[in-house]
């Protein structure tokens, strides 16, 4: 008997165990721009010899399309990444 009875209020705590609110996940809106490639996204599409005239902060990395790289992060390291046909095709921070 007791049983019998027992079994119905344990189906309704379980039910509002389930009701839980659930805290939001927060997502960060964009990457931070540590190194400051946002200054430097006019040169996508140009050719890699505008590079020659130009300073960068100590440490940006030039990658060419066979060229090997460290996989470190470092989000404040300038990365410029130019394609087989001699164009800057990537400015970004890693």
């Amino acid at each position: 008997m007791r049983l019998t009875l027992l079994f119905p209020g344990l189906i309704a705590l379980v039910g509002l165990a389930a009701c839980e609110p659930v805290p939001p996940v927060t997502v960060p809106d964009t990457p931070a721009d540590e190194c400051g490639a946002a200054g430097y996204q006019g040169l996508i599409g140009q050719p890699r010899e505008v590079l020659q005239q130009m300073t960068f902060p100590i440490g940006t990395r030039l990658i060419g399309p066979e060229d090997a790289v460290t996989s470190d992060f470092r989000p404040e390291r300038l990365n410029i990444e130019y394609g087989r046909s001699g164009r800057i095709e990537k400015v970004s921070c890693y």
